[in-house]
């Protein structure tokens, strides 16, 4: 097989795990294959950080730092992609399952004449013919897809495949573009960033709420017990809806799609929308007054108990965890 390229998404010059786990997924690929893994990095990243990438496996890492490129260009990150992609005979390009992949990997796949998988769940079943498996049926089933083009482009689903070291010393590169203003077509006025929180879509562990809350007034508790884990904050649509928390901490299928290690839900019950967009976390926690909620068959532990019961001794027991070391 040819060259595996892995698109090493950053954010303000700093790779995410769920780039890692993309370069881990592309390296044994290559791996399997008998082939090379490739990461091509766009805009400026420090050293430092082509140094963690190393330590994935990947034999050479593409550096594309031009002024031009310093905001997201759906059409132009696309251009250097394929352009790449295609200087250096790639037959596989990996995408992480981000939001930017989402944007510019339909694009590559246009300029590519290649075919396009998101969300596998893990590495190929087959390499000839190209086999990959993704979730379908919000996450009830699993569904075999072939990939018939010369070039295979595929994104990984978010903790589906891990993240896992091979350090090895990367040869660093950097590539010219050419590229002129007119190429630009996404102009960027204004940046205002949420600080001091942890991002949902880069969250280990998610603390979630739903309507049996019962009030936005009742947020305090599940706030603090996020921020004793180093967690995220989310809800159901329902409370998003009714202006209890903002509309960027609603997740499920209409909302953003999570897959963190642990996913705590109180006061959730459930609906298939909400669980299609949280069922790839790796252990859920539910706690429901209703016995019979949906979100029980979904949960791998269950607390039938008002939250507001709940939540305070569970404060209080990871204060004491944390206290202990």
């Amino acid at each position: 097989m040819s060259k595996v390229i892995i698109y090493a998404e950053n954010s303000d010059g700093k790779f995410k795990k769920s780039t890692f786990e993309a370069v881990s997924y592309g390296v044994e690929i290559a791996r399997q294959a008998g082939s090379e893994a490739i990461a091509l990095s766009i805009g400026d990243v420090a050293e430092a950080e082509f140094a963690l990438l190393s330590k994935y496996g990947v034999a050479k890492i593409l550096s594309c730092n031009n002024a031009l490129l310093a905001n997201l260009d759906n059409q132009a990150y696309a251009a250097v992609i394929s352009d790449v992609a295609k200087s250096e005979k790639a037959g596989v390009v990996v995408f992480s399952g981000s939001n930017t992949a989402k944007a510019v990997a339909p694009r590559v796949s246009v300029k590519l004449k290649a075919g396009l998988v998101f969300a596998v769940t893990g590495l190929p079943k087959s390499l000839n013919p190209f086999v990959v498996v993704k979730k379908v049926f919000h996450g009830k089933a699993f569904a075999d897809v072939i990939i018939k083009s010369e070039v295979k482009i595929v994104s990984i689903a978010q903790n589906s495949f891990g993240v896992h070291e091979n350090p090895k010393d990367a040869a660093i590169e950097s590539v010219a573009v050419s590229l002129d203003a007119s190429a630009i077509k996404t102009k960027v006025a204004n940046v205002e960033k949420t600080t001091g929180k942890v991002l949902l879509n880069d969250a280990e562990i998610v603390v979630s709420g739903g309507r049996g809350m019962k009030s936005p007034d009742n947020w305090k508790p599940l706030e603090e017990l996020a921020s004793l884990l180093g967690a995220a904050t989310a809800c159901s649509r329902p409370v998003s809806d009714e202006g209890w928390r903002p509309h960027s901490e609603h997740v499920g299928q209409t909302g953003k799609i999570v897959a963190p290690n642990l996913y705590l839900a109180f006061g959730i019950s459930g609906a298939i929308q909400h669980l299609a967009g949280v069922s790839s976390s790796k252990v859920i926690v539910a706690v429901n007054t209703d016995k019979e909620a949906p979100v029980f068959q979904a949960a791998d532990y269950g607390i039938v108990g008002d939250v507001q019961k709940v939540l305070p001794p569970l404060i209080e027991a990871v204060k004491r965890l944390k206290s202990e070391g």
